[in-house]
């Protein structure tokens, strides 16, 4: 058994190394400076509820708001905007209120008794009616919450 050490000529399989992180510091570097600090966005406004009650805004009176009522033993009674109207009688009067309308939004407020199987069928009745826009007034949208 023989060992032999230093001197030949013989050539290492080691990988070096430094290179390599020499060349990844740079590219990390250029590409902080590159990629801005500040991300860049839309400014969007939250609209505020009104502090005072009292003061609230007139009611829009384009503004369609269908009610269905909770009759106990019976089937609901519907308004639109404070008119009575029949269930049958809803596709064409929706029909024509959207016909020469550039906004297209109905809101439905219904009873808290009520089944939403109803409520689902008004949707469906606005969609029928191209409304494009249909939202659902609860007891907390409706005290500001």
């Amino acid at each position: 058994m023989s060992m032999t050490t230093g001197g030949g000529g013989s050539y290492s399989s080691d990988i070096n190394v430094t290179p390599m992180i020499d060349i990844l510091l740079v590219l990390l570097i250029i590409f902080m400076v590159i990629v801005p600090v500040v991300p860049k966005g839309l400014d969007a406004l939250v609209p505020q509820p009104p502090k005072d009650p009292a003061k609230q805004p007139p009611p829009n009176d384009r503004t369609i708001v269908i009610q269905i009522l909770h009759v106990p033993g019976g089937p609901p009674q519907y308004k639109i905007n404070e008119t009575p109207v029949n269930h049958a009688d809803l596709l064409p009067r929706l029909t024509d209120i959207y016909a020469n309308r550039a906004e297209r939004i109905m809101f439905i407020k219904g009873d808290d008794d009520l089944n939403f199987a109803y409520v689902a069928d008004i949707i469906d009745i606005g969609r029928a009616a191209n409304v494009d826009h249909i939202g659902l007034m609860t007891p907390k949208i409706l005290a500001g919450q």
